[in-house]
């Protein structure tokens, strides 16, 4: 697919620039008398984007924020995703969590399937060093997926995951992927290559613009 690519000096430039394109998008779609749904994902490098985002003019009781992953974990382990989600929107965002330390997880992954909109307005993405996005990671039996919006992993980094699959991926409005660091030079350019190799390159949504920083290059 194509990507729409928009380069900042750092990280904190990128942080800005995404927080500032989630609110606007999110205003013109309420504008139209909709609630706007919106799927954040996990990782180190989205939480400045959430400190920015928590403190910028947005539509707070027309949108609706949920998970794009989440590791299996206790409810207040820092391993959460949700965690750094809410320390950086605040107790004003409408967040729907991953059920992840429910007992019956095959269940709970249904039921948040079945608490998902239509389609997503935005999913916000990240990108690993090893490809991997969502928790759609590399020869994990879920990237086969194709029956269910929402799916469990195997073991990745010390957890298993609960992740949206490439269905749901897919078929959002728009993607915004927000890629700093280093790390992500060699994954960053075989996304815009369109490597199909890498989990992140099975993504193939209508719309997609990738933020990065000049570390990311």
């Amino acid at each position: 697919m194509q990507h729409e690519l928009q380069t900042y000096e750092d990280d904190q430039s990128v942080a800005r620039a995404a927080a500032a394109y989630v609110a606007q998008y999110a205003h013109d779609r309420v504008s139209t008398g909709i609630i706007c749904s919106l799927a954040m994902s996990g990782g180190r490098t989205p939480a400045a984007m959430f400190r920015v985002l928590g403190s910028a003019a947005f539509p707070w009781e027309s949108a609706i924020f949920y998970q794009v992953d989440e590791r299996i974990a206790p409810t207040n382990d820092p391993a959460r995703n949700v965690l750094e989600l809410r320390a950086g929107l605040g107790d004003q965002a409408h967040i729907r969590a991953m059920p992840v330390d429910d007992d019956d997880l095959d269940a709970a992954a249904n039921h948040y399937a079945s608490l998902l909109p239509e389609e997503f307005d935005l999913v916000h993405l990240g990108l690993g060093p090893d490809g991997h996005t969502a928790s759609l990671v590399p020869g994990d039996p879920v990237l086969d997926v194709v029956d269910r919006r929402v799916a469990l992993t195997n073991e990745y980094q010390g957890h298993r995951r609960m992740t949206l699959t490439y269905e749901e991926l897919n078929s959002a409005r728009q993607l915004l992927w927000v890629v700093t660091g280093a790390e992500k030079k060699d994954a960053l350019a075989r996304l815009l290559d369109g490597d199909s190799s890498i989990p992140a390159g099975r993504v193939v949504a209508s719309r997609s613009i990738i933020m990065a920083d000049r570390a990311a290059l």
